[in-house]
């Protein structure tokens, strides 16, 4: 099953002016370079992955330290789990996530598959949401984990709520690698499987992301008409082949994907 993408992941460009503060920049870029490859660093080693010089980044990592979201071992850096609080603030300041857990824990139980939801990000998703079943789960999934948008499900249904051309933008600026024998990996062709989601309302992607694993998304809309989000039901080919998946699983899905959009509908989301 798929782990967290261990990679730090490339921001835009910045274009600093009078409102842009460099050294807080800097220091979400350490905070960045913690990962599952790399739990602990050398001062040397997080220096080299943001590109900062090695004082630059002892000052940063020293006031990290200061703050309580650092530790060090004298050798080595750790984040510690007072990070936690910067992502929890996200998540209890949206209170559509609050909405979608109760819906997405019945959907769960109903389908006895796990159940994410997730929101694009530059050109990957980023799990906001997720409700895993009581079996042992071998994948390093989570909120907060990144991966790329063109060869998940949720990533192209939260793709078809964007213009085509904005599609194009995004496909162009990935690195697209064909990570099993199935990924789609041509623009076109990419574009093309956008489209069909954007038309159906649904996405189904069968072990493009991992070999075995297949995935099926469904769009969560707010008051605007905007695809905010994505939920999607993951599971192994070889228990739940793809046709069974959207026989069996994808009505319980799409209905738990209007429910939740139906109650931010009704206020309890953004507009």
């Amino acid at each position: 099953m798929p782990t967290a993408s261990a990679r730090p992941n490339a921001t835009p460009d910045p274009r600093p002016g009078d409102a842009y503060v460099q050294s807080f920049a800097r220091g979400l870029e350490v905070i960045r370079s913690f990962s599952a490859d790399a739990p602990r660093q050398t001062l040397t080693q997080v220096a080299a992955r943001t590109g900062l010089t090695r004082a630059g980044a002892r000052r940063i990592l020293l006031t990290l330290q200061a703050l309580g979201y650092v530790e060090s071992d004298e050798r080595q850096f750790a984040l510690t789990p007072r990070i936690l609080d910067l992502g929890f603030a996200y998540l209890s300041s949206m209170p559509m996530w609050n909405v979608a857990e109760p819906v997405m824990e019945a959907l769960v139980e109903q389908v006895k598959e796990s159940c994410s939801a997730g929101v694009l990000e530059g050109t990957d998703i980023v799990y906001v949401l997720r409700v895993s079943t009581r079996k042992i789960m071998r994948n390093g999934l989570g909120i907060g984990s990144r991966l790329p948008a063109y060869c998940t499900s949720i990533g192209r249904m939260l793709l078809a709520g964007r213009p085509d051309d904005e599609v194009v933008g995004l496909l162009k600026s990935t690195m697209l690698e064909a990570r099993t024998r199935h990924t789609v990996v041509d623009i076109d062709a990419l574009l093309a499987k956008v489209q069909q989601a954007r038309r159906q309302g649904w996405c189904l992607v069968n072990q493009e992301l991992e070999e075995g694993l297949v995935s099926i998304a469904a769009p969560v809309i707010d008051r605007a008409g905007r695809t905010i989000a994505a939920l999607n039901i993951s599971g192994q080919a070889n228990r739940t082949a793809p046709r069974q998946m959207q026989e069996t699983m994808l009505p319980a899905l799409r209905e738990a994907a209007r429910e939740v959009s139906r109650r931010l509908q009704a206020g309890a989301g953004p507009t």
